[in-house]
């Protein structure tokens, strides 16, 4: 940790995302009912254990303890995994990660990789890196497999295809895989991706996971899947690379076991994900790698208002329960993690093009209730308003907006008489992104379509029917 290598660790660029926006308001609210219903199943799952609060305490003291002994930890966890046998990296940004993957799969003489899940390279954009470098690069979780093919990002950190209905799958499996043209049924496009994806573990040359937990009592990582692809990637490869951010660090099995409790339940509604493992000691004649990872997290460490933000587990649950993050969809937050806690560490990465996200928000607290390691989301995203507002250049059409609907509002005479002209402002122009406010209206507004104007105000409405 102090060496020279090690104290460059104590810092980015994101990935450009794709736009791949929901369109209209029948899939507008067929995404917020799918992103419900996992809502609904974690509070079922909450339901089911007697100390919940209790447990969403322990596991926030647990990270905020961690945090506050990080270095030591993080020594403790790379002395460990050395004496495992695992060869320990640190790599200071997104380029250095980069670097050294495509640095280790050269020197093992790796040209294809089949890769599980994980969002930390997907913020460091390594898959199109690696393609560019010549290497053969697969996605084995379904949801990432099906977004690779589409060449879109994922839209949600857990659940990535989550803004695709299965008729939409059919169809790209139809175009890269040959499969029955208009079957959507799901077993047949799982079993076809399940045929598809053996090849691609068969032919690979080595393995990229990412990390849910790294145990620093033993040195060994900890990756929950529900497929099993990480598994078969990690048990079938002698080049075996694991993608650690340094946040994600628990002392021991005794705290870990307090979190696997929590990240299924609080993600999917599941009381543990269906794999759970564990990697310590490379098999014989395999090597394994571990890649810790910095990319800006220190710049939050170092925050004393944002730390806190480093206790995410990368659950999901404040997406699930997000109601602007379930009716924009995630391609509308032009940044890695989208969601409540993405638009609390997006500023980080550039607060001049990521000053719109933290308003991105109803400030409703939802987040705060279901997140299972306690962060302050809705007090962290009101921060960085004011901060934003003090120190990135202002947004004239904001502005003014905000100067116009401030005299309106101020009235009664004047927002009746404004409510009644906006219905005669023509669709073309609330399309064009009228609503300064909105981060699809911004950034997607060609792609989303407004709802009608109601012909009548609820005040118009409610005095001609209130007798």
């Amino acid at each position: 940790m102090f060496n020279r290598r090690k104290n460059k660790l104590m810092k980015g660029t994101h990935a450009n995302l794709s736009k791949g926006f929901i369109t209209g308001s029948e899939k507008t609210d067929w995404h917020n009912n799918a992103l419900w219903f996992l809502r609904a199943k974690r509070d079922m799952q909450r339901d089911t254990i007697p100390d919940w609060e209790k447990l969403r305490a322990t596991a926030a003291a647990i990270k905020d303890h961690t945090l506050s002994r990080l270095p030591e930890y993080l020594q403790r966890f790379e002395e460990n995994a050395i004496k495992n046998g695992i060869q320990v990296h640190w790599a200071w940004d997104d380029a250095e990660l980069r670097e050294i993957t495509a640095s280790i799969l050269r020197e093992n003489n790796a040209k294809s990789v089949v890769k599980s899940k994980s969002m930390l390279t997907e913020e460091c954009g390594l898959n199109p890196y690696l393609e560019k470098e010549g290497f053969d690069v697969v996605d084995t979780d379904l949801g990432e497999r099906i977004v690779q093919l589409r060449k879109e990002h994922p839209s949600h950190i857990v659940v990535p295809a989550i803004h695709l209905k299965k008729e939409e799958v059919s169809d790209t499996f139809h175009e890269k895989m040959n499969t029955e043209k208009g079957n959507s049924d799901p077993d047949y496009l799982a079993s076809a991706a399940r045929e598809a994806l053996r090849k691609d573990f068969m032919r690979a040359d080595a393995a990229i996971t990412g990390v849910n937990f790294g145990v620093a009592e033993s040195g060994t990582v900890v990756v929950c899947t529900n497929e099993g692809n990480a598994d078969m990637g990690v048990h079938s490869k002698k080049t075996v690379i694991h993608c650690m951010g340094m946040e994600k660090l628990v002392p021991g099995y005794k705290e870990l076991a307090v979190f696997t409790r929590l990240l299924a339940r609080s993600a999917t509604g599941q009381p543990v994900t269906v794999f759970t493992s564990h990697y310590r000691k490379p098999r014989p004649e395999t090597t394994e790698h571990i890649i810790i990872v910095n990319n800006k997290r220190t710049d939050i460490f170092e925050d004393p208002e944002f730390r806190q933000a480093m206790r995410c587990i990368r659950c999901g649950a404040c997406m699930n329960t997000c109601p602007v993050y379930r009716r924009s969809g995630g391609h509308s937050y032009h940044h890695t993690v989208p969601g409540p806690i993405g638009s609390v560490l997006a500023p980080f990465y550039g607060k001049e093009k990521n000053k719109d996200l933290p308003f991105a928000s109803t400030l409703c607290g939802s987040c705060n209730n279901v997140c299972p390691v306690k962060i302050d989301l809705a007090g962290l995203l009101y921060r960085w308003r004011q901060k934003l507002t003090d120190e990135t250049s202002p947004d004239l059409s904001k502005k003014i907006g905000m100067d116009i609907g401030s005299k309106i509002l101020k009235s009664r005479t004047t927002y009746s008489l404004a409510t009644r002209a906006f219905r005669w402002v023509p669709g073309s122009v609330l399309q064009s992104g009228l609503n300064p406010w909105n981060v699809t209206a911004k950034n997607g507004h060609k792609e989303r379509i407004f709802p009608d104007v109601p012909g009548e105000s609820f005040r118009e409405w409610y005095k001609k029917n209130q007798e």
